[in-house]
């Protein structure tokens, strides 16, 4: 095929046309067919399969046509030459957008990629600035997912004494969610005079960011042997009654260590539940973790330390300049973009992602 392919995509892509013919002889081998089960599990990855060989052998036939028509561009009759030259234009236009759309449909889906998710908003270096930070953070994800008209709902938050947030958890519902916000996670940084600066000083504040899928009951088990419940009274902001009843929360996983507490409902069995919800996500993250090192979306390794020198974006208010490391370009309008505007970002990383994927797939060809 194409030079744009290299040894190991082209083996990956003879083996999925193997097993796709394999497949099609199996839809009607008696043993399919016997059993309604395997019938399901056949026709299922070969309609899986089926647009990834249909492109495969749509580039092998325009190949083949731009192959002739180069023949043709270097042959003797001027008058076909002509005709070819445009010909092989129109052919490699068509052959590289094939090879594009091959690349495509092979890089593996995340299955979690449909799913909600839960945020984490924590305040890192820089005291209530860094809070100020973690709630501009808050609302700059509130109202991305308000532009997608997805539903966000506040699990859990700590405010500071100037209205910021020293830690704020939500879940943001609709579909696709986690397959746009996952590459939120990191340590983010922001360069701007405080509105508590009285002299007119830049700060550099920090405030991390973890996002997780959100875990369904059906996602993973959580035995109750494993899990230390702790119940308190409830403090801090809540509205009046909330630190009168023991209604505050405290679950630990024992296996993991991991803590998730909640205090914002008057209600014992609220907290407990928006508790479990984050427990069941972070503990999928865990897993996710375990069955791909390389692609590590664990908590621990998405938010880091929250320490100046570690950033995964900055947000620079005196340059109106946001920087993402992974990126390697600046963008600008930063005012619009904590308004929720981050799409061209969040589609940038996407790509991204895409091809760091397809590259590796490409290296080991399996």
């Amino acid at each position: 095929m194409t030079d744009g392919l290299t040894p190991g995509l082209r083996r990956r892509l003879e083996g999925v046309e193997r097993r796709y013919e394999e497949l099609e002889r199996k839809v009607s081998d008696p043993e399919t067919t016997s059993d309604r089960n395997r019938i399901r599990e056949v026709g299922q990855e070969l309609s899986s399969l089926a647009p990834i060989v249909e492109t495969i052998r749509s580039l092998r036939e325009a190949e083949k046509r731009l192959a002739e028509a180069q023949q043709l561009v270097d042959g003797d009759d001027a008058d076909l030459r002509d005709l070819a030259r445009e010909e092989a234009a129109l052919l490699t236009a068509k052959t590289d957008d094939l090879t594009k759309r091959l690349r495509a449909q092979l890089v593996p889906r995340d299955p979690l990629d449909e799913k909600n998710v839960i945020v984490e908003v924590r305040a890192g270096e820089g005291g209530e600035e860094a809070a100020l930070f973690g709630a501009d953070l808050y609302r700059m994800y509130a109202r991305y997912a308000e532009r997608h008209r997805w539903k966000t709902e506040i699990l859990s938050q700590s405010q500071s004494e100037k209205g910021g947030f020293k830690e704020i958890i939500f879940k943001v519902s609709g579909r696709g969610a986690y397959s746009k916000l996952k590459f939120e996670s990191g340590v983010q940084r922001v360069q701007r005079v405080p509105a508590t600066e009285a002299q007119g000083r830049i700060h550099t504040s920090t405030a991390t960011v973890a996002v997780l899928p959100e875990a369904e009951e059906t996602d993973l088990v959580i035995n109750d042997e494993d899990l230390k419940i702790d119940l308190y009274r409830a403090g801090g902001h809540g509205g009046q009654g909330v630190n009168t009843t023991d209604s505050a929360v405290r679950i630990t996983h024992v296996p993991t260590g991991e803590v998730v507490t909640c205090q914002d409902e008057r209600s014992q069995l609220k907290n407990k539940t928006k508790a479990m919800a984050v427990l069941r996500s972070r503990l999928l993250a865990r897993a996710a973790e375990e069955r791909a090192a390389r692609e590590s979306t664990a908590r621990n390794a998405q938010i880091g330390r929250g320490e100046r020198s570690e950033k995964m974006r900055t947000y620079n208010f005196p340059q109106d300049r946001l920087t993402d490391r992974r990126l390697g370009y600046n963008l600008s309008n930063l005012d619009r973009r904590m308004d929720g505007d981050i799409d061209d970002l969040v589609e940038a990383l996407s790509e991204q992602d895409e091809a760091d994927r397809l590259s590796r797939l490409e290296e080991d060809g399996d």
